[in-house]
């Protein structure tokens, strides 16, 4: 398996240093996504970079659980006086705002950082084994610093989910447990300079585009009939992470060590984690599906009728 990764990345390694000589185009936007000095010049200090405090990471994720038990409970209560009443026609332009920016901003991340890693890395070891005593500066890490502060801004999927109609049915422990700590695991991951995380990166972003495209098609009101690819990508999506965690495991106790092992560490226990309760919801709901249609094709995202919203993955 490694030395098909080997190949591949030297093949797309390859054809974008061709890009690069042949395409202006295709040189102007890996200056703004990877040379440009805000890009180039990142670098992370704890406590002074946005986000990058203890504290602030603490009270982002308590105030997320705090705001979304009170909001829920009040949204759901029997008193309609009690409830946030938003037009239904502003909650879908809403939801379809929030799905074009994620949308957008995921394949920015996803090409920003597949460009970074193919122009400034010279081998697919580098990207695998960060030397011991990385430091978290550069494009890389600034890619993973955006991702890192996306994981943030995607609490408002739970804010729409609430708005929505039957939203006690559709806000599970799984979406909550999810959006409150992957921000743990990004900020962790960013700290410690954790090896192989803008592989991570790269793939989560990749799952996101095709993910929030589809949110956005359901909030214009157009279902598509490939729902069920998104859950199939989600699947892969933590298999392939337990590929990365073995590669990374293997570099490290028979090297001379990889940076970022305690971030591995918290990512191996928290992927496999989502990987249980996923796996546990997926079979419950094409089972569910399975039972009503006949016809087995039931799916592991669940829609939520208006806002396109569904269970999101890490």
């Amino acid at each position: 398996m490694y030395n098909i990764t080997v190949f591949i990345f030297s093949t797309l390694k390859h054809l974008v240093e061709t890009l690069l000589t042949i395409s202006p185009t295709f040189q102007t936007l890996h200056y703004y996504l990877v040379k440009h000095p805000r890009v180039h010049n990142f670098e992370w200090h704890q406590g002074q970079t946005f986000g990058s405090s203890v504290t602030f990471l603490t009270l982002t994720i308590l105030l997320y659980l705090t705001l979304t038990f009170l909001l829920s409970r009040r949204h759901t209560s029997s008193s309609p006086s009690s409830t946030v009443v938003i037009p239904p026609s502003l909650l879908r332009l809403l939801t379809a705002a929030h799905n074009t920016f994620l949308l957008s901003l995921s394949a920015a991340m996803a090409l920003g950082c597949t460009l970074t890693i193919l122009t400034t890395l010279p081998d697919v070891h580098n990207l695998i084994c960060f030397p011991v005593g990385t430091v978290p500066k550069g494009p890389l890490f600034f890619w993973a610093h955006v991702f890192y502060l996306s994981k943030i801004y995607e609490y408002v999927d739970t804010l729409l989910i609430i708005l929505s109609s039957s939203a006690s049915r559709r806000l599970s422990f799984l979406h909550v447990y999810h959006h409150a700590t992957v921000v743990v695991m990004c900020y962790i991951s960013l700290h410690t300079a954790q090896s192989m995380y803008p592989g991570i990166l790269v793939t989560n972003s990749a799952v996101h585009v095709v993910m929030y495209l589809y949110y956005l098609m359901c909030s214009l009101g157009k279902r598509p009939t490939w729902k069920k690819l998104v859950t199939d990508c989600q699947i892969v999506q933590f298999y392939s992470s337990f590929g990365i965690m073995a590669l990374i495991f293997y570099y490290h106790f028979t090297g001379e060590g990889c940076s970022g092992i305690w971030g591995w560490c918290f990512d191996s226990v928290f992927i496999a984690s989502l990987l249980f309760l996923f796996l546990d919801f997926h079979t419950k709901t094409y089972q569910s599906k399975k039972e009503v249609n006949g016809d087995g094709n039931g799916n592991g995202v669940v829609d939520d009728g208006g806002s396109g919203k569904a269970v999101k993955q890490a």
